[in-house]
């Protein structure tokens, strides 16, 4: 093998035969530590993950950070360190700070920032450890030095974060995001890496103005309008899906998109996954989480039986990727 091929593949950078289905750490192992710490990502990646999540957000000197929203008030002790720099509506913003001011917060469990109370509180307990938070640059690093370590190739799964919102605060995040993919090697269809967004304007803003070459998944948040001109209700049907595939590789809908019902003798899986692979699309839902199961399934095993062999997704986003590591090696 070429010297440079065989960099590429250890760092992470080119895919090598993808394993179906994929295991995607949702912010990491967020079922474990605080998410989108580089502690969490390091325990997926230990855990076996294939890829890891970056949720990505600017910063006030523009330079994208990991955050799971725009808003740091439910991950960050922010409102201590910072007392007064909210915004009208209560909230404090990423793009309110600089890296710099970023990196003096903590970052904790996620927790409701009116009573402080944990999302899930059997989770790590808020506020407890230090753990800081990383720019996309740093975590790219992070994860390809993992991989010439340890000899795997875990790719990266970075997700632009409202980025209409972004437009309107003056700011371009994917003109931000992709210049770093492109210098660390993730723009091509052959990268370890998959681009993903809510937004349907922005995917096709991607692949046209933007250029973007490298795999995109068009995010679904089940049913209904989303953001700008995103209507999930129809890119859920054959006319949408077969719309999709001119411009993405694949779909990310919610679980329950795949599994419905509400007892396990009603659970009833969809035909989506085969309805969206007829026409080239891969299948990527969100979230497994051991904590919070469906009520069509009995336990975590069972969920997973029936996305994998039943439904037959290609991939699975996780708080929890020794969970499905361990099933799918059972």
């Amino acid at each position: 093998m070429p010297r440079l091929l065989a960099l590429l593949l250890t760092l992470g950078v080119l895919a090598a035969a993808e394993p179906r289905p994929l295991i995607i750490a949702h912010r990491g192992a967020s079922g474990y530590l605080p998410e989108h710490t580089l502690a969490a990502k390091a325990l997926a990646y230990g855990q076996g993950a294939d890829y890891l999540e970056q949720d990505v957000v600017l910063s006030k000197d523009g330079v994208p950070v990991i955050f799971h929203d725009p808003h740091i008030d439910t991950t960050t002790d922010v409102a201590k360190r910072f007392p007064g720099r909210q915004r009208a509506d209560g909230r404090y913003y990423a793009l309110d700070f600089t890296v710099a001011e970023l990196k003096q917060l903590n970052a904790s469990e996620r927790f409701n920032p009116k009573t402080g109370k944990a999302i899930f509180p059997r989770r790590f307990p808020v506020g407890v450890g230090s753990f800081q938070i990383v720019t996309l640059e740093e975590e790219i690093q992070f994860i390809q030095n993992l991989n010439r370590s340890t000899g795997r190739a875990v790719g990266i799964y970075p997700e632009l974060k409202a980025p209409a919102w972004h437009r309107k605060e003056g700011r371009d995040l994917a003109a931000a995001v992709l210049p770093i993919l492109r210098k660390y090697g993730y723009d091509t269809k052959d990268s370890a890496c998959y681009v993903q967004c809510f937004e349907y304007a922005e995917i096709k803003r991607l692949r046209g103005e933007l250029g973007w070459q490298g795999k995109l998944i068009m995010l679904l948040g089940g049913k209904g309008k989303g953001p700008g001109e995103t209507d999930f209700t129809y890119l859920q049907t054959d006319a949408g899906l077969a719309e999709l595939a001119q411009l993405v590789d694949g779909i990310g809908p919610p679980i329950s998109s795949y599994v419905t019902g509400k007892t396990p003798a009603e659970r009833r899986v969809t035909d989506l996954a085969a309805r969206a692979r007829k026409v080239g699309l891969k299948s990527h839902p969100y979230t497994l989480r051991a904590d919070e199961l469906p009520k069509s399934v009995r336990d975590v095993d069972e969920l997973m039986r029936v996305l994998f062999d039943e439904a037959k997704v290609d991939g699975l986003f996780t708080d929890f990727p020794d969970l499905c590591v361990r099933h799918l090696k059972r």
